[in-house]
């Protein structure tokens, strides 16, 4: 390490030393011709260029460096080594080479979006702008980065990246993922199941792209997806498996899929027994208040302060540890309100009587007509109405996403979302579909549609609840006597935290005897269920 450079330092501008095993593999398989011109942007030690100069290659290579005393301690070291090669020090987002190189290979700097502020964030967003691609405040550097590297390339040339496995699964990587699939003929990934760089939380992919076009009408719609143990397993890559991603920048999560697992999971949610969520009906955002202090009350609130029942909505409380069983019931909704969660929002639905009058005012002289969904509505105590949903769907989950059935049919707030059921479909998605959505091949979609967030939580947004594979109604309708001979069952599992246990119980009516489901296939769905879960734990304790 430089005198004056440190381990934070370096951090800091997202540098992190590439293992010499992949810096040749990727070097190895972008250059193709000794002639070719070949680009390190944020070389560092210039460790690609090193891969890259041995032998007799005669094309051109250049680097970038944006830390000046490592630019010149790479000019040196190529020098050393033999390699002829031009380093420039300074931003790569400045330099505009575009068009001028057969290979572009390299390790993007890796700075989380709470470090990439300011001119540096200014200038990459104008980069990726270049190519028609906007990115917003939340992506991470090496997102903007991929997208201007691909510019400096010729027509046909190959891009080599190692990159976050954020790629994957990130909602702010959709322009990049649909820029990669547009603008390349060919589009492989190199998976890892162990981490391959020591000492650092980021789990890496490799990118290799082939062919080209900046006009981005020669792209393709699937890609190959290779796994390998470590690094090591880059000398002796297994046949790749073909996968067709999701349209428009959908994540390519199932990607992590074991080869066996992606087989089975793929013939299941492509068949007609199976369908996506959205069949069933429509996911919606709940109710903003924009305070739910003041909103939400306990009934001894309520009765402290003197409201009338038209000053009041019955409410499913904020949060969703109440709904990890198959129904919330009126039952339900009164302990939870003798325990002195807030079972009741406040809306007047017309005049307010006397009492919900002084709780306005005593909210004024709080200020909270002053949040920004009070201040944009009008009267700003009014929150916007939403039916009660049929259905309730957790969206904040440490393990699995649940489905609840509103027989309280009470309201609820954006801590969780609902369901409207399809008119034909209510009296049995209300009844059976949240026994039903307990299956291995509904977990394993979870985990490919949803996404990681902090601490490890699978967050799933409306549109992604859309694409939730669950069993169609015709088979929930087919096997309904016994999903509700099992119901009480499933239900004390639940009580008890034996989620997977009750999964169990599920798949062997709809999986194992519904669909056919063989025990190797089954095993390989939970296995990759168990994996990704397992991914996006680790990736949590790493953030």
């Amino acid at each position: 390490m430089l005198p004056g450079d440190s381990l934070d330092l370096r951090k800091a501008r997202g540098a992190f030393y590439t293992p010499d095993p992949i810096a040749r593999f990727i070097t190895g398989w972008a250059i193709r011709d000794a002639n070719d011109d070949v680009l390190e942007p944020s070389c560092g030690e210039a460790v690609f260029l090193h891969a890259a100069g041995g032998g007799r290659h005669r094309g051109r290579l250049a680097g970038v460096e944006l830390h000046p005393a490592t630019a010149i301690e790479a000019e040196k070291s190529l020098r050393a080594g033999g390699v002829v090669a031009d380093i420039h020090a300074g931003d790569f987002f400045l330099h505009e080479e575009f068009g001028a190189y057969d290979a572009v290979v390299g390790n993007p700097p890796y700075v989380r979006y709470q470090g990439w502020t300011g001119d540096a964030r200014a200038k990459s967003r104008a980069a990726a702008l270049r190519a028609g691609v906007n990115l917003t405040r939340l992506a991470s550097s090496w997102a903007a980065f991929t997208i201007h590297a691909a510019l400096h390339l010729k027509q046909g040339g190959r891009l080599g990246l190692v990159l976050p496995a954020e790629l994957l699964a990130v909602n702010y990587a959709a322009p990049v993922r649909r820029f990669l699939l547009e603008h390349f003929a060919d589009v492989t990934l190199v998976l890892f199941e162990e981490r391959v760089f020591p000492g650092v939380d980021v789990e890496a992919v490799l990118l290799l792209t082939d062919g080209y076009d900046p006009s981005g009408r020669s792209g393709t719609d699937h890609m190959n997806v290779h796994q390998v143990r470590d690094a090591g397993g880059l000398t002796d890559l297994a046949d790749a498996r073909r996968w067709t991603p999701p349209a428009d920048g959908g994540r390519w999560s199932a990607g992590l899929l074991s080869r066996d697992g992606y087989d089975a999971y793929t013939k299941v949610v492509f068949s007609p027994k199976f369908t996506t969520l959205n069949t069933w009906g429509e996911t919606t955002l709940g109710m903003v208040t924009g305070n739910n202090r003041f909103f939400a009350l306990s009934p001894a609130k309520v009765a402290e302060l003197g409201l009338r029942d038209d000053d009041l909505l019955r409410l499913s409380p904020p949060g969703s540890r109440h709904l990890r069983g198959l129904s919330l019931t009126s039952s339900a909704i009164d302990g939870l309100g003798a325990d002195g969660r807030a079972t009741y929002l406040f809306r007047p639905s017309g005049e307010p009587s006397k009492a919900a009058t002084s709780y306005i005012l005593s909210g004024e002289d709080l200020d909270v007509q002053e949040a920004y969904k009070c201040r944009v509505r009008s009267p700003w105590w009014r929150v916007p109405y939403l039916r009660p949903a049929d259905l309730f769907l957790t969206y904040m989950n440490a393990d699995t996403p649940r489905i609840c059935s509103n027989r309280a049919r009470v309201h609820h707030l954006n801590s969780v979302h609902g369901i409207y059921l399809q008119d034909g479909l209510k009296k049995l998605g209300t009844s059976l579909l949240p026994v039903a959505s307990l299956n291995s091949v509904t977990l394993l979609g979870a985990e490919t549609v949803g996404r990681s967030y902090g601490g490890g939580m699978l967050k799933i947004e409306p549109r992604e609840a859309d694409a939730l594979p669950v069993p169609s109604p015709a088979l929930v309708e087919k096997h309904g006597d016994v999903l509700a001979r099992i119901r009480p069952a499933i239900t004390a599992m639940l009580q008890a935290g034996r989620l997977l246990d009750a999964v169990a119980i599920v798949d062997d009516v709809l999986l194992t005897n519904g669909i056919r489901m063989s025990n190797k296939s089954l095993r390989a769905i939970r296995a990759d269920h168990a994996e990704l879960t397992a991914r996006r734990v680790a990736r949590g304790k790493g953030k």
